[in-house]
């Protein structure tokens, strides 16, 4: 490499943006009181923490989060970045939410205009390359390739892409592209798809470009979101590449999908392996002592997070976060159980995703039955069987619920009109507002 070529290189520069502002409703009670990238996963991690430690396991150190839905807890998560090595008097982390009060503010209407407003991070970090990521995908990923891939193309915008079964291409925004991987054409959640090559929501835009497609004539009012707007125009006016990444990759944005992707992780070898010790998923952990199971439990294919103490119960395919409490007799089968969520002796629960501070009573039954009927207040949501408990809810002792169930977040025992829930009821006197 020449000198003229080393010292291009060592201008060029690369941030990371990360858009955690949605409001995620179709994780139903569990976005409910926190924005989506904040909700849990593996026991122990949030959704962004994966994003981040992409980002961190890639060198990449000048990251900012873009919240706005509820952001109180994502950004107590966040914190300074610390977990992540981010928190730096050069770069780091910086968390930045829409506010209103002078020209050109408002807030977010699409994952566009959401960089739109926050165009001076660029400027400010004079970076040659901008990385906007998703904050509620999980995935282990080195970015490094990409942009190697990027910027040896030429590229405006690269974007990640990976194909995805064909029944389920509505979910996604997909790319048609040519024998040189060139995005010749780009469908946003098609009916009828022209292929099944997903975009990840991983693109790299080289920033001039970023820029640029802001100041064209009223783009603030139009430029709206990626999917619909930025990437279309961008394929018609310039040069569009797609990077194949054929690792494991999940969008939880749906319950049922959340909960598939916790339960891969009780694979033997998952597909996206957390023990990895070559690519750490970082996260900001409490200190809690370690978990302990008691004389005359039953422990299989489950995961266990810090300070979970099972009292002669039973916890088969299932993911815990840090203390869990199954006392003794009590049963928990192919199910997600949040922080300090306590399950009482003789109580029964399978297939469900239970948030945290939930109060289970003593041999309560959820998720049981033959019924698969779906929710009647989100049955778009709640129709695999799965049930659900929001955060804080109290479950009275020998209640009977069964499938696609909602139980809002802060329900009380006098918010049951009867101890027997059917399938597809809510338990919700605080009805949400998209119901």
């Amino acid at each position: 490499m020449n000198r003229e070529s080393r010292m291009v290189m060592d201008r060029s520069k690369a941030v990371a943006m990360i858009l955690a502002g949605g409001q995620g409703e179709r994780l139903s009670a569990l976005s409910r009181q926190r924005a989506k990238p904040a909700v849990m996963f593996g026991g122990k991690y949030r959704i962004i923490d994966f994003a981040l430690s992409n980002c961190v396991n890639s060198g990449i150190s000048d990251v900012a989060v873009l919240t706005q839905y509820r952001p109180h807890s994502l950004n107590d998560h966040v914190g300074h970045g610390r977990p992540w090595d981010l928190d730096r008097a050069n770069g780091g982390i910086k968390l930045l939410q829409p506010y209103l009060g002078k020209a050109r503010s408002d807030w977010y209407r699409g994952t566009a205009d959401a960089i739109y407003h926050n165009l001076f991070y660029v400027e400010e970090t004079r970076a040659t390359d901008v990385i906007i990521l998703s904050g509620d995908h999980v995935y282990a990923m080195d970015y490094r390739p990409m942009l190697a891939l990027h910027r040896q193309s030429g590229a405006a915008v690269t974007v990640a892409v990976q194909p995805v079964p064909w029944e389920d291409t509505n979910r996604f925004g997909v790319m048609n592209v040519d024998d040189e991987d060139k995005v010749i054409d780009f469908q946003e959640k098609p009916d009828d798809a022209r292929s099944n090559l997903a975009s990840m929501g991983v693109y790299i835009f080289r920033a001039d470009v970023l820029m640029s497609v802001f100041h064209e004539d009223d783009a603030g009012r139009t430029m709206i979101d990626f999917g619909h707007e930025i990437i279309p125009f961008l394929i018609r006016s310039s040069h569009v590449v797609a990077y194949r990444f054929n690792a494991y990759w999940r969008d939880v944005g749906t319950l049922q999908s959340y909960w598939e992707a916790n339960m891969e992780q009780l694979a033997d070898v998952p597909g996206l392996n957390l023990y990895n010790p070559d690519w750490r998923i970082h996260t900001r952990s409490e200190e809690r002592p370690p978990a302990k199971i008691m004389d005359g439990s039953h422990v299989s294919r489950a995961m266990l997070s810090n300070g979970c103490i099972i009292i002669r119960g039973t916890v088969e395919y299932s993911v815990l976060s840090p203390g869990v409490i199954v006392e003794a007799g009590a049963v928990v089968r192919n199910s997600i159980i949040m922080t300090d969520t306590v399950i009482r002796a003789g109580a029964v629960v399978d297939h469900c995703i239970i948030d945290k501070f939930v109060q289970v009573g003593e041999g309560a039954q959820l998720g049981v039955g033959d019924d698969y009927g779906a929710n009647w207040l989100e049955p778009q949501r709640l129709n695999t069987g799965l049930t659900i408990v929001g955060r804080k809810a109290q479950i009275p002792a020998g209640t009977t619920i069964g499938r696609n169930v909602l139980i809002g977040a802060d329900v009380t025992d006098a918010d049951y009109a009867s101890l027997n829930v059917g399938s597809g009821e809510t338990v919700d006197p605080r009805m949400p507002v998209w119901a």
